[in-house]
């Protein structure tokens, strides 16, 4: 273990976590995209519990019109369950959903909510297909939309979207963290506290899963694989960082789980 695998890690966390605004606040929306509210605003709830703090901070301050917190049960739900337990003891956290659980934690820690749940959705593919079914039932109109996501799946949760939404629509990345790698006295450790935080290996496995499902080739979710995502070019630099992991840590790339697989996705 030395520091290249952290500034590895780094590599893979920089790419994956998509942030397209320093912050979400109405003025940088309008210097970046000339909108300083956009339509709609959406947390996912694969998220760890600091994507609650974005999302709470967004509606405090109306960079959005609309807000939706889309998450059921799936392979992150019970990782969120045992964190919300941890903040509010009293929480009866066990048969809550993703979308539930987080709209309970804005609700009682910032006495703000989300417009609508959506809780029946598994996987990135249906998070997408069940959020625009629930926009189209509620005529809720967009044209742009703030996707906040854990930063290990946020870039496949915009090439999901952009895989059944128009060019122009203005998609947001802002992925619910960011944070760094750092190597020190043999470990590896986050370089801040961060809300929820993964412990190290399920964070590392939840990157190491993310890079071949984002390949467009017969193995990945791209438009020449399974068609789960709109094309992504992954760069040199973090298919090498990737390559090099995987000789350090076999067996961590995170396999889809057959019990959140859909028609639109395999997790």
């Amino acid at each position: 273990m030395n520091q290249q695998i952290a500034d590895d890690i780094n590599i893979l966390g920089h790419f994956c976590g998509k942030r397209d605004v320093l912050s979400l606040e109405p003025q940088i929306l309008k210097e970046t995209y000339g909108i300083q509210q956009v339509d709609v605003m959406v947390l996912f709830g694969g998220s760890i519990l600091s994507g609650g703090d974005v999302l709470a901070k967004a509606i405090s301050q109306h960079v959005a019109k609309t807000y939706v917190i889309v998450g059921g049960a799936g392979h992150t739900t019970q990782t969120l369950r045992y964190k919300m337990k941890e903040v509010f003891p009293h929480m009866a956290v066990e048969d809550m959903t993703e979308a539930e659980l987080f709209q309970n934690y804005i609700k009682w820690k910032y006495d703000v909510t989300a417009d609508y749940l959506e809780y029946k959705s598994t996987n990135c593919g249906n998070n997408i297909t069940y959020l625009l079914a629930l926009l189209d039932e509620k005529k809720i109109f967009y044209q742009s939309m703030i996707l906040v996501q854990d930063a290990c799946m946020q870039y496949r949760m915009e090439a999901t979207l952009r895989n059944y939404v128009s060019k122009e629509v203005c998609i947001i990345n802002y992925a619910a963290y960011q944070v760094k790698v750092i190597y020190d006295q043999g470990k590896l450790l986050y370089d801040r506290e961060i809300n929820g935080m993964w412990e190290m290996d399920r964070y590392l496995s939840l990157l190491m899963g993310e890079i071949p499902r984002l390949l467009d080739d017969e193995h990945g979710y791209g438009p020449k694989g399974k068609g789960f995502i709109a094309h992504v070019d992954i760069p040199d630099m973090v298919w090498s960082a990737y390559l090099d992991l995987k000789k350090v840590y076999q067996g961590m790339t995170r396999k889809a789980n057959p019990l959140y697989a859909s028609v639109d996705s395999d997790q």
